[in-house]
């Protein structure tokens, strides 16, 4: 009872769009774990369903996003080291905008190997494992990616609820706000999980079918 009060005040306040009152409310809320979880589980299902009536979404936009935030990083600090040596100074936040591009990046990027599975799977053994265990190597994958989501979403949307509450600003700017980058971590780890979902869907129906379930992934390959 004490969680379903926790998670109806914590979306009492969201209705609010007051960042003062949510962080209040998230404080000691007990309801922020398993509102989080709903979160999770909801986001990762709408994207996946997304991704499958709009394949151009699905295939371009992690890398669309990636190569956009890779480009702006270069060109940054590209400018800025000109701007420093050969001109009159640098912009202050051209030191500060950079890393939080490289957050958007990363992030967005984890989510795209997760679709490729170019993380750690040992897939040689694998390979040789019966296809029972195969499959319940899978699902560990996905249950344990789904619960390294969950963790990210929870953390890092409380701390883009405190960015905002305390009108954090991004040094060298002056009305740039930091929770705007910050929030953009929760929602790349919402597209991760729905990668998982459809890694999951995919190696069942595998499964199913008699085709083969662990295929050699290759970091920069395609999927």
């Amino acid at each position: 009872m004490e969680m379903i009060t926790g998670m109806g005040e914590i979306i009492a306040a969201l209705m609010t769009g007051d960042s003062f009152e949510l962080q209040s409310a998230l404080r000691g809320n007990s309801g922020m774990w398993p509102l989080g979880f709903i979160a999770t589980l909801v986001g990762g299902l709408v994207v996946a369903a997304i991704y499958r009536a709009v394949p151009f979404i699905e295939r371009n936009l992690e890398p669309a996003v990636m190569v956009v935030a890779y480009l702006a990083i270069g060109y940054i600090i590209f400018a800025g080291v000109i701007q420093r040596f050969y001109l009159s100074g640098q912009p202050a936040w051209s030191t500060t905008l950079p890393p939080f591009l490289f957050l958007i990046m990363t992030w967005v990027g984890c989510s795209y190997n997760v679709k490729l599975r170019t993380h750690l799977a040992f897939a040689e053994f694998r390979k040789v494992a019966p296809r029972g265990v195969q499959l319940g190597l899978l699902i560990l994958d996905a249950v344990l990616w789904f619960g390294f989501a969950w963790i990210v979403i929870v953390t890092t949307a409380q701390e883009t609820v405190r960015a905002a509450a305390n009108f954090a600003i991004m040094l060298g700017t002056d009305n740039v706000m930091q929770w705007w980058f910050l929030g953009t971590v929760p929602i790349a780890f919402i597209l991760l999980t729905a990668r998982v979902f459809e890694n999951l869907s995919a190696d069942i129906k595998k499964f199913r079918n008699g085709d083969e379930m662990i295929e050699a992934a290759v970091i920069g390959g395609d999927a």
